[in-house]
């Protein structure tokens, strides 16, 4: 219990107010009301009161009306009838996307069927009692910007004090309690604060993901014509889930990106922990095989996201420290390691028989993306899993996986790596470059060069179109997934400008376009601009499937912490850190930070008149590395002090200045 206090949002210092809170999509209140009528069909009258609760509406027979809450929430719905007859009913439809508005259906959340057919609509059957009314649980809806009201009467139907219970982050009451920040013009892209508002965006989407326990998608899936969200999601709650209208289960390919992306924004940790706990608590005891998913999905046979469970671990430890939680799933862990490790064959590379993955055509056998993915969970399997063991002081198998990491690696450049291409190939066989397996080769250090990393850069923005990259392994699909990736290996490779034009491209299309709820990241859409993602592979053709709150979309927030200002921690709770402010993208500045339990991590950079200005604040009692920007005489806290080799400086933890002349 101590742990879970230390742990909330609350117990860590807030992030200091600025003009940035303008820019916090989390709304101020745990109960919503509709900020505009978005449209009304037939007699509606006094419909602009039930905007903000300001009165009431009538309905006449028949007629119907959809009211906005100007951003994406979640929740159980409540009204007040206030004139009734006694042959009426009503029927609530719910829509995230404007294009699926209408009175017969909600967009499909339990399962994708052509043309909008699955879900239906809530009815509220005749009689209707007059006064409050309350949707019942079980058809909570996690994720909606649109709530359609039909009234199916033959007198008129009066109504007020429309709301949504927000039942996300049921633990936080103060939604906007961040304890990051990020803040940045944009003197390039058509809203210079493009960059400010996608941070807030990703941040309030993994918000969305965050759900009570017993509030899953029901497997098997509701029949045709209904939904239910009361299923139980794990060992405890509240958890972080993939979406907020679906699949709402833990799934931890998404959380390679969510976590990072909760961890510079809310320090909300406690879901994850609580995802992790599940997957190890499913682990196979014979194999040491790990699920894809949690219940009440528990999908299996996937080897990457095998992976990504390990490589999560070492991701909540790192921001955490949680010793207990990490001393409690060793023994698992260290047998799920053992799992993937006895999937390396002679060939020195893994042999993926676990083929399910994020959505990818191929995948199996001796594939670029599972053994990256291995490496990383070679740099976390093996050599970050090297770390936890170190941690647990438990050096030899510390030196088994740093060895085995360093082999996998070799081997990994010997069999995939194409020199003509610049790039890396899908597997042994194909042709195909693909773009998740050359993003992780970068992003995760397999890469043997920085003339290498270049390479693999320009080779990804081939794939692009005007929206973003193309995928190579799902044709006409744009997955911000994926691109989360490589918009941090961009950075990684020193392309700073080719990152900030793919953000700029790919999620400028996701939060401004009115196909979706501009304040939360949609989970993927076609090379036109479609939300017909994935359509061919597994979605049924059905647009209104597609989620428009997907925490596997918020890579953005996360790296433009870790990458624009460079602020990163490289033990855990950020006893040691490092910085290295990526300055080279045509900004003028940028400030932000983050807290985690040993306090704040911040800092401000400005460029002037060809000269580098730092302002740094740290927990007093650390220690980092400075990766410094630029050449030039280097000033720190006003005093003249000599580089390293690599053009690093260390400082202690406190307040520091740093200033560059040319």
């Amino acid at each position: 219990m101590l742990l879970y206090l230390l742990l909330l949002p609350a117990a860590i210092a807030l992030a200091p107010d600025g003009p940035w809170d303008s820019f916090n999509y989390a709304p101020k209140s745990k109960t919503v009301y509709p900020q505009a009528v978005y449209k009304s069909v037939g007699t509606v009258s006094g419909s602009g009161k039930l905007v903000g609760n300001m009165g009431s509406a009538t309905l006449s027979p028949s007629s119907w009306i959809a009211l906005d809450f100007g951003i994406e929430v979640g929740g159980l719905v409540s009204l007040n009838f206030d004139a009734v007859g006694n042959t009426s009913s009503v029927s609530l439809s719910f829509t995230e996307s404007p294009m699926f508005v209408n009175p017969l259906a909600s967009d499909d959340s339990s399962y994708p069927a052509p043309n909008m057919t699955y879900d239906g609509v809530f009815t509220i059957p005749a009689p209707l009692s007059k006064g409050y009314w309350t949707q019942p649980s079980y058809s909570l809806r996690g994720g909606f910007r649109y709530l359609t009201i039909v009234s199916h009467s033959e007198t008129a139907l009066e109504i007020s004090n429309v709301s949504c219970a927000i039942s996300f982050m049921p633990h936080v009451e103060n939604l906007r309690a961040y304890t990051g920040y990020f803040y940045a013009s944009d003197p390039v892209f058509h809203d210079p604060d493009f960059l400010t508002k996608v941070w807030y965006a990703g941040a309030y989407t993994v918000q969305t993901n965050t759900v009570p326990l017993h509030t899953g998608r029901q497997v098997p899936f509701a029949a045709a014509g209904s939904w239910f969200n009361n299923a139980t999601l794990g060992v405890a709650g509240p958890i972080i889930v993939d979406g907020a209208k679906r699949d709402r289960a833990v799934w931890p390919g998404d959380m390679g990106i969510a976590v990072p992306t909760q961890f510079v924004s809310t320090f909300d940790l406690i879901p994850t922990r609580n995802a992790l706990s599940t997957m190890f608590a499913a682990i196979n005891p014979e194999t040491g095989a790990l699920p894809e998913s949690g219940p009440p999905l528990s999908q299996l046979g996937s080897d990457t996201y095998h992976c990504w469970t390990l490589i999560g671990t070492h991701n909540y430890y790192l921001y955490s420290g949680d010793d207990d939680w990490l001393s409690t799933i060793w023994t698992n862990y260290t047998r799920a390691i053992a799992f993937v490790e006895g999937k390396v064959d002679s060939t020195g590379l893994m042999d993926v028989t676990g083929l399910r993955d994020w959505g990818r055509l191929g995948g199996g056998g001796y594939n670029a993306e599972g053994n990256a993915i291995l490496y990383k969970a070679s740099s976390i399997v093996l050599l970050t899993a090297s770390d936890l063991a170190n941690y647990m002081g438990d050096e030899s198998l510390s030196a088994a996986w740093g060895a085995n990491a360093t082999a996998l690696k070799a081997k990994f450049n010997e069999a995939f790596w194409v020199e003509s291409a610049g790039m890396y190939r899908d597997n042994l066989t194909t042709t195909l470059h693909p773009q998740d397996a050359n993003s992780f080769a970068v992003l995760y250090n397999l890469t043997l060069s920085d003339e290498q990393k270049v390479a693999v850069s320009q080779g990804l923005e081939k794939n692009w179109n005007d929206l973003g990259p193309v995928v190579p392994e799902l044709p006409d699909t744009i997955s911000p997934f994926i691109s989360g990736f490589e918009l941090q290996a961009h950075f990684e490779a020193g392309q700073d400008d080719r990152a900030l034009d793919l953000l700029r491209r790919e999620w400028g299309y996701i939060l401004y376009t009115n196909l979706s709820v501009q304040s939360t990241l949609l989970e993927g859409f076609t090379a036109n601009g479609s939300l017909w993602y994935r359509s061919y592979r597994g979605y049924n053709y059905d647009a209104a499937y597609t989620s428009h709150a997907h925490g596997w979309s918020s890579g953005p927030t996360s790296a433009l912490t870790f990458y624009i200002l460079g602020l990163t921690i490289t033990s855990p709770r950020g006893a040691t850190w490092s910085l290295s402010p990526h300055i080279n993208g045509g900004l003028p500045g940028a400030e932000g930070g983050f807290g985690t339990s040993l306090g704040w991590f911040g800092v401000k950079w400005a460029l002037q008149d060809n000269q580098f200005f730092m302002e740094i604040s740290t927990p007093e009692g650390t220690s980092g590395q400075v990766k410094l920007p630029r050449n030039g005489s280097v000033v720190v806290d006003e005093e003249a002090v000599d580089v390293d080799a690599d053009g690093e400086i260390a400082l202690t933890g406190g307040k520091h200045s740093v200033a560059i002349f040319s």
